[in-house]
């Protein structure tokens, strides 16, 4: 095991989705993808719909995020998502599903499309199909 490592745990309002030991993580800040390698400075940030990579010597993992908060202090991650799902949980036909239906929404764009909404899904459904690695 790396010497030099952080503890990361990852929760939604469901659920306890993973606790593990990491060399660094990059995750889906509101402002932009942030880093986080062992002993950053004490960091609370926000979180957008996006990819969240870890590694642990070498290997790298992935899970899906949409929107939350994430708290680094003391070599220690908290990671607060509305939604969180490793990549061996996604259901890539659902999601692909998922993306096909609010690309229609999006070119429909009537009165009765909420775009916002449309456009969130839409990113939700990135997301999972990356995080997946079945792009």
């Amino acid at each position: 095991m790396a010497e030099k490592v952080l503890t990361m745990e990852v929760v939604t309002p469901e659920r306890h989705v993973l606790t593990t030991d990491t060399n660094g993580i990059v995750v889906p800040a509101h402002e932009g993808y942030l880093g986080v390698l062992y002993n950053h400075a004490p960091l609370v940030t926000i979180l957008d719909t996006g990819i969240l990579r870890y590694s642990l010597d070498g290997k790298v993992e992935r899970m899906a995020v949409c929107g939350g908060f994430m708290e680094v202090d003391e070599n220690k991650i908290i990671i607060l998502a509305d939604t969180a799902e490793l990549a061996e949980e996604i259901d890539v036909a659902r999601a692909m599903d998922s993306k096909r239906r609010a690309e229609d929404r999006l070119r429909q764009m009537g009165e009765k499309v909420d775009e916002a909404r449309a456009q969130a899904s839409l990113q939700r459904a990135i997301a999972r199909i990356k995080a997946s690695g079945k792009e």
